[in-house]
């Protein structure tokens, strides 16, 4: 399969001058000497940033600067702020992998510099510094070597046997949905409730939204997943489609506040991190919330709206792993969009890529990792990934990206962390032609 590549430059020094329309916007102009995910084994990688308030250079602040990478090296500096002379970072990787860059700011008497995120579609993003100002002013990116040949290791032997167990508990529990009306949030909508039985004791929990105008066997579906926590579904209506919408712990939705909370700090305290339950496959906890996945499918797919042809899956993180899984477990998906996915490449902590914030490798995880059911995939892929993301690392949804046999198009966001990616930041594009 061909790849071609493209790249977008939304330009971060453009985006931040037009940030000037705000009093107090401070944010970070960055650069690097060519297309930052471009570079080649041992090739210097230069990243230029100056620190600008109002779109005019800021002097008087110290800016302190941390590199990690795949190769297991750390390095870090600190550079007084500056009219002249920006901060000059050159780096290096002498294998196929990115390099990861965060830089923060210093006032005069040492600490963080803070303002409020904001981000305007006419004016740009940046950190206003008045007001809520609690968040610091940084910037997080990278810069990749040959990702094209970043490669997994093998998927266990037994995989398929596996997941054909899987769906054969599953179907041994019948799908009886119970429905309860709900508000939707947009009108022209029906919104409902959906509790289904599924094995593990825990059922899907899900809100649907479908297009009061519907008619039978007319409409594409899409099912939608969250991100890691502990948070109820919600109906997400789209024009045109019939949506649905699961929590990823089968909990009740449309509980008070302290009810989720209660239960992230009690029994889904740090949940899909124990050691002992993800030493087999059977026992992850991703087990019961790839069986709701899986079930979801199912019961979109039993809709009289559903037009029998397209089936979308999507969500960002934990929902970016639970849209693979939709896709490679169930092949009636169409196509699948995966924001910065969780879990891709697990294995590849042990060879010294950057571990991001992710479960330890297991010998039961690596039957839900999405490297391992990549060529279960036959739909078209689209994939998110931040080059200054420290929890989902672009190593490992590289490798993903990869592994895919199919249609696939990766997106690469400079400047993009895990929790902010905007739509003015520069990118760089892959497809499959």
């Amino acid at each position: 399969m061909n790849i071609r590549s493209s790249f977008v430059i939304l330009s971060a020094a453009a985006f931040l001058q037009s940030a000037s329309a705000w009093a107090g916007v401070v944010s970070l102009q960055w650069s690097t000497d060519k297309e930052p995910v471009a570079y080649q084994p041992g090739e210097p990688i230069t990243f230029q940033l100056r620190l600008v308030e109002d779109g005019k250079p800021l002097a008087g602040k110290t800016l302190k600067w941390t590199r990690r990478g795949d190769d297991q090296k750390t390095e870090s500096g600190q550079q007084p702020s500056a009219a002249d002379t920006p901060l000059k970072i050159v780096t290096s990787l002498d294998k196929p992998g990115f390099v990861y860059l965060a830089v923060t700011i210093a006032n005069e008497d040492g600490t963080p510099l803070k303002g409020k995120f904001v981000n305007n579609k006419e004016t740009g993003s940046g950190f206003l510094l008045e007001g809520d100002a609690t968040a610091p002013v940084k910037f997080e990116g990278g810069a990749g070597v040959e990702p094209r040949k970043l490669e997994g290791n093998p998927a266990p032997a037994d995989l398929d046997a596996f997941w054909t167990a899987q769906k054969a508990r599953l179907a041994a529990v019948p799908m009886k949905a119970e429905l309860k009306e709900i508000e939707s949030p947009k009108p022209g909508y029906d919104a409902f409730d959906v509790q289904i039985p599924c094995p593990g004791g825990k059922a899907v929990s899900g809100c649907l939204a479908v297009p009061k105008t519907a008619k039978g066997k007319s409409l594409p579906a899409v099912v939608s997943f969250n991100g890691y926590g502990v948070s109820p579904a919600r109906p997400q209506p789209v024009a045109g489609m019939i949506s649905l919408n699961i929590n990823a712990h089968g909990i009740e939705n449309g509980r008070e506040p302290e009810f989720y909370k209660a239960l992230g700090l009690g029994e889904l305290k740090e949940y899909a991190f124990s050691k002992q339950e993800n030493a087999k496959p059977e026992t992850a906890y991703f087990n019961g919330m790839a069986l709701r996945v899986l079930r979801a499918l199912e019961y979109i797919k039993s809709r009289p709206e559903w037009d029998g042809k397209n089936l979308m899956t999507r969500g960002g993180s934990q929902g970016g792993l639970q849209a693979i899984w939709a896709a490679a477990l169930d092949g009636d998906v169409t196509e699948c969009r995966a924001e910065m996915p969780w879990c891709c490449d697990l294995a590849g902590i042990q060879v010294g890529r950057l571990r991001g914030w992710r479960p330890d490798p297991a010998t039961g995880l690596a039957y839900y990792d999405p490297v391992h059911l990549a060529r279960r995939i036959n739909c078209k892929v689209w994939l998110g990934a931040g080059l200054g993301d420290a929890v989902c690392p672009p190593s490992g949804v590289s490798v993903f990206f990869n592994t895919l046999t199919v249609p696939k198009e990766i997106e690469y966001i400079q400047g993009a962390s895990h929790v902010r990616a905007t739509a003015d930041m520069q990118r760089q594009i892959f497809r499959s032609e």
